[in-house]
């Protein structure tokens, strides 16, 4: 696909089709292991309580790669300025669009309470932004009734459950509000954590299959733990 992405002095066309072609060549040479994941997501987890200390929402940030931004924009018929920006129609027209969410959407942050998942509302408040040349989305999952966490350990894994996205966490979390006592800890996904077992079935597939193991994501995920007093 040639992009409509158009940037001062740097043919942005020519580049993604060469990085295309060499995906295109990779793949042909490289372990079926590398088929998944598809696309590779940094972001965070940001904690808004309210005035009572209880947790009534997560803030999620995803931050896309510089070659996924391009391909999204370009799907989208988008044009980018000299400056490397959308303008403001283009960027509100953006969120417009992706603020009507697949219906198969799982939301990349899983709350768990005492290993109870805990269900989140439908994403709210899209916004879009470019960010030194790649496009972050920020939403709110808003919780159903608000928790009181004193003394209660919450978990939030970061991950898609097919395992096509690649959730990592790079922005440290922030707890917003009242969350006085509370304090967040970040578990990297440890890639020595997971049998070889689960490995094989992964490397098994093609890049247009997912794996039928539930949740399979969860595996590779990378975790915070919040702790309050």
């Amino acid at each position: 696909m040639t992009p409509s992405l158009r940037f001062v002095e740097f043919d942005w066309s020519a580049a993604l089709l060469g990085l295309c072609a060499g995906g295109a060549l990779a793949a042909l040479g490289a372990s079926p292991a590398l088929a998944h994941p598809h696309v590779f997501v940094d972001g965070g987890v940001d904690f808004q309580f309210n005035a009572d200390r209880q947790l009534q929402s997560l803030q999620v940030t995803w931050l896309y790669d510089a070659f996924e931004t391009l391909y999204m924009l370009s799907a989208e018929g988008m044009n980018l300025t000299p400056q490397g920006t959308l303008d403001e129609a283009d960027r509100l027209e953006l969120v417009r669009r992706l603020s009507n969410w697949p219906e198969d959407f799982d939301g990349s942050a899983h709350l768990k309470i005492d290993g109870a998942e805990i269900a989140l509302d439908w994403p709210s408040g899209l916004d879009a932004q470019m960010i030194d040349g790649r496009l972050q989305l920020t939403f709110t999952r808003a919780l159903s009734d608000p928790l009181d966490l004193r003394g209660i350990t919450a978990e939030v894994a970061f991950f898609e459950s097919t395992y096509f996205f690649d959730f990592t966490l790079t922005k440290a979390p922030e707890l917003r509000g009242n969350a006085m006592g509370c304090g967040p800890q970040v578990i990297p996904f440890d890639p020595d954590s997971n049998d070889q077992e689960l490995l094989d079935v992964l490397a098994k597939l093609s890049r247009e299959e997912t794996s039928g193991i539930d949740n399979v994501g969860a595996f590779f995920a990378d975790q915070i733990i919040l702790r309050c007093d």
